[in-house]
């Protein structure tokens, strides 16, 4: 997995970048190669993006949001990825947007992409084109000022549909790094 964080000071007000980043069917007005996003939910959107000439569709779900302070996903499905924004007051209208995202690059070509760092390149100008966009509107489009926690707490209840993994390593095939590089191969017979 790799690992990107980046932060922007915003000049407007902690409510109204959070209010912005809730609404994710804007998304492609300024993060470069997102050409969709659609809400299927509360918790759920649907992604379509094309990164290094590879288009991908996938679906996210928001596993912890929390107005004016946090918003947390994670895909369902590859490309595999995870994400928190954490938003921050530094006055009354100003405040710091901080985006960390861990992603498992698949195949040669976004492998190559991510050692030659376009990857990280590209979400930080997302950032930056996000701080741009709000500045200049001024105001958000809309805003969901709603509260999800999925967390697991210690002695707390899962929802009923959640599916553990049995305990202990994940298995992996023999010879194979990921289960998605071709059939399983067999060890060598001695």
């Amino acid at each position: 997995m790799s690992t990107i964080e980046h932060t922007v000071d915003v000049d407007v007000p902690i409510r109204t970048a959070y209010n912005q980043w809730t609404q994710f069917e804007s998304f492609p007005e300024f993060m470069e190669g997102v050409e969709s996003v659609k809400q299927l939910d509360d918790r759920r959107t649907h992604w379509v993006v094309e990164i290094a000439g590879i288009r991908r569709e996938f679906e996210a779900e928001i596993t912890e949001q929390t107005p004016d302070h946090r918003i947390e996903w994670r895909s369902l499905e590859r490309p595999r990825q995870s994400g928190t924004v954490t938003f921050e007051t530094l006055g009354a209208a100003a405040c710091r947007v901080t985006l960390r995202m861990e992603y498992d690059p698949e195949g040669f070509t976004e492998t190559m992409g991510d050692a030659l760092q376009i990857v990280r390149m590209r979400v930080n100008g997302d950032l930056d084109r996000f701080k741009e966009f709000i500045e200049s509107r001024g105001d958000a489009t809309g805003g969901w000022r709603g509260d999800v926690n999925d967390r697991h707490e210690p002695g707390g209840t899962l929802p009923a549909d959640t599916t553990l993994p049995p305990p202990g390593p994940t298995p992996r095939p023999y010879g194979n790094p990921r289960y998605d590089e071709g059939p399983p191969m067999t060890p060598p017979v001695a």
